[in-house]
């Protein structure tokens, strides 16, 4: 009998060493499988060729994805289209338009834009003043206070100033101290002229599109180029234009030069739910009453015509062969959406042929550009549960015995109405402090703006910051009240010890450390291959996990001890300090229990502030944020929940896996953090 349970006894690690070694196999193997897939998509069966390019400027490189169908050669050159991505974007997140553009038979060329991506210069480039309009351009006066001086650091100021372009008025775009909009373009000039010269690209036939920040970027392209010749003497203005969530401005010469820049063929494609106010004109909703505005209506071209009252969304006014064809599609859809909405693709493809004169046997609906985003997603996920079964391998390793001291013990629970008033309060002080500190933190906060340069990363540092400052205090308050009961504060009962004294918690530490460098390095090396094999990395819409230069691994590791920090302290009051009965039980169920305690914990005040946000936007109300907190707390933080929360999501599940496995918090909260500061500081802007 002893000798039977002995033989159990050592067998089953060796079964879980199996079972652990062939989910890691299958996993890695998904993700290859989904990244293969997706990449004979963006290439159409071999059918467009994809290059990958960096372009020389006077500010510095600019990284560039351009997308050449067959068809495009010397001989028969191809219409050409620039893609300009948005704000925390790059050029992939343009990907849906690119490839769909070249099944067509267009040379797409999108780029990552200043402060983005691989390009070098930062966003500063852009240039900034010393005021602000609060209405849409043209409709502003000192006398009604929509046009103000402001002050602050550079990156508000910048921030600030991306509804002013480069080629307004010397009134907007110009200071007394000095300050000028420099380049709205952001790098858009230098790629349109790269574009005109493709020996493969008919520039007489070229367009633009971009979303958010991309729009007001294609305006300043448009600008640039609207008396642009070739050496035919040839116009190679753009006789296309397609704003994803677009702002516009009155065509008046206090505003700009409307004898010499004209714009052609302008579609726009409306967001009802769009969370950035100057996107509905600065109103709450987005609904017919945008269609009898002035603004709009001189957009559309029917300002002073009797027939104004008939102005309709999803309508052509005007006409492509003299470049007035407007049109304002509406979108049931959110701001980060639209990139890859199938009617505003749609409607995008049919206005490129009309107005470019470019026509193919594909319809605008036949699409294929999704079905890669979604394999991409698969193989992201599979890459990153992959994480779990290499640390169950690694767990295995007698040198990694420290870092598994198990669960404490269950006399430490709380006392349910304790645990009550825990996760009240957690959810409680999440949701009422991101609106306001992420915000503070984005633009206003006093980081030394040479080291810290990620501009979201800083929103979220002022939130961290104020969460670290909260939870220190309230573990204080817990070892006080321990210490005037005459007992000593548990540290391992909050996942932070191990019980066994102080070399072995250092040694924990150390081992939990290097256990979640080869968690995440398994990832960084896993998009490195995708990369290079691929020439996609693991993300979804979003930049996600896009792998680093040299400038930004530099803030990746400023940034890394600030959300270490929170991760850490976060998962000990979530994790272990609100740990329940659930966590001592194995089988799914019961870690299906532990899990959705956590998730509650950590995303429950996130939650509350979308409800916030969405619940009053669907009824009609407007977007929480303006609504009730006023225009300041509405935008990036808000429009940035729809990706946040699934990060939150997967953090919540290894995060519990890891505490299940370890009985301390440290390996989770590692792995949280550096992906956390990893998606932040990957892709996203940089001053």
């Amino acid at each position: 009998m002893a000798e039977h349970m002995s033989v159990a006894v050592e067998q089953r690690p060796k079964q879980n060493i199996k079972v652990s070694l062939l989910f890691l196999v299958i996993l890695v193997a998904v993700a290859f499988g989904c990244m293969f897939v997706a990449d004979r998509i963006q290439h159409d069966n071999g059918r467009i060729t994809i290059e990958d390019g960096v372009m020389s400027t006077d500010c510095g490189d600019i990284a560039y994805k351009l997308y050449i169908p067959q068809t495009a050669t010397p001989e028969t050159p191809a219409p050409g289209v620039l893609l300009l991505h948005g704000y925390q974007n790059d050029h992939e997140t343009n990907a849906a338009y690119a490839i769909e553009l070249a099944r067509r038979g267009y040379v797409a060329l999108s780029i990552d834009c200043f402060g983005h991506g691989a390009t070098t210069p930062g966003l500063t480039y852009r240039g900034y003043v010393n005021h602000v309009v609060k209405v849409n351009y043209g409709n502003d006066s000192v006398e009604d206070g929509t046009f103000v001086e402001i002050g602050g650091t550079t990156r508000y100021r910048i921030l600030m100033n991306f509804s002013n372009l480069s080629f307004f008025d010397d009134h907007y775009s110009k200071d007394s101290a000095g300050n000028v909009i420099a380049n709205s373009t952001v790098g858009g000039a230098s790629a349109y002229a790269y574009l005109a010269a493709l020996p493969y690209v008919d520039n007489t036939r070229l367009g633009l599109t971009g979303h958010s920040m991309g729009t007001w970027s294609s305006w300043s392209v448009a600008a640039a180029f609207a008396n642009s010749t070739n050496e035919k003497g040839e116009s190679i203005a753009p006789k296309a234009i397609v704003l994803q969530c677009g702002e516009l401005f009155r065509k008046l010469p206090t505003v700009y030069d409307v004898e010499n820049i004209k714009f052609n063929n302008v579609l726009l494609l409306q967001a009802k739910y769009d969370e950035f106010s100057y996107f509905r004109d600065y109103q709450f909703n987005v609904d017919d009453s945008l269609l009898k505005t002035p603004l709009r209506q001189e957009f559309l071209g029917i300002d002073g015509d009797e027939s104004a009252d008939t102005a309709a969304w999803n309508t052509t006014y005007g006409t492509f062969a003299d470049g007035s064809a407007r049109r304002m599609e509406l979108l049931i859809t959110n701001h980060r959406l639209t990139t890859h909405h199938a009617h505003g693709l749609a409607t995008a493809m049919d206005w490129f042929g009309t107005a470019l004169d470019h026509h193919n046997s594909l319809a605008p609906t036949d699409q294929v550009a999704m079905i890669k985003e979604w394999l991409v997603l698969a193989a992201m996920l599979a890459s990153l549960f992959a994480m779990l079964p290499l640390m169950n391998l690694l767990l295995a390793i007698p040198i990694f015995a420290a870092v598994q001291k198990g669960l404490p013990d269950r006399s430490t629970l709380k006392h349910p109405l304790s645990w009550l008033l825990g996760a009240l309060l957690t959810i409680v002080f999440s949701a009422t402090t991101y609106p306001f500190m992420t915000q503070l933190g984005h633009a206003l906060l006093p980081l030394p703006e040479n080291i810290f340069k990620m501009t979201v990363g800083n929103g979220f540092v002022g939130w961290y910051l104020t969460l670290i400052l909260i939870m220190i205090i309230t573990s204080l308050i817990g070892a006080h009240g321990a210490h005037n009961r005459g007992e000593t504060y548990n540290w391992q009962a909050v996942g932070l010890s191990s019980g066994a004294g102080a070399g072995q918690t250092v040694l924990m530490v150390i081992e939990a450390l290097v256990l979640a460098l080869l968690m995440v390095g398994m990832i960084y090396g896993l998009n490195l291959a995708f990369c290079k094999l691929f020439d996609l990395d693991l993300r979804f819409i979003w930049p996600f996990f896009r792998p680093f230069n040299e400038e930004r691994a530099k803030q990746f590791l400023i940034y890394l001890p600030i959300f270490a920090l929170f991760y850490v302290l976060n998962n000990s009051k979530i994790m272990a300090g609100q740990r329940t009965g659930a966590s001592y039980h194995q089988g799914f169920g019961w870690a299906f229990l532990d899990w959705f305690k956590n998730f509650v914990l950590m995303a429950g005040g996130i939650l509350c502030v979308v409800a916030l946000e969405y619940i009053p936007f669907f009824m009609g109300i407007g977007p929480g944020a303006d609504v009730y907190l006023g225009g300041t707390f509405g935008g990036p933080f808000m429009s940035i929940l729809i990706l946040f929360v699934p990060q939150v999501l997967f953090f919540s599940i290894s995060c519990t896996y890891c505490y299940r496995k370890t009985g301390n918090v440290w390996t989770g909260a590692l792995v949280a953090a550096m992906l956390a500061c990893w998606i932040v500081t990957g892709g996203s802007t940089i001053l």
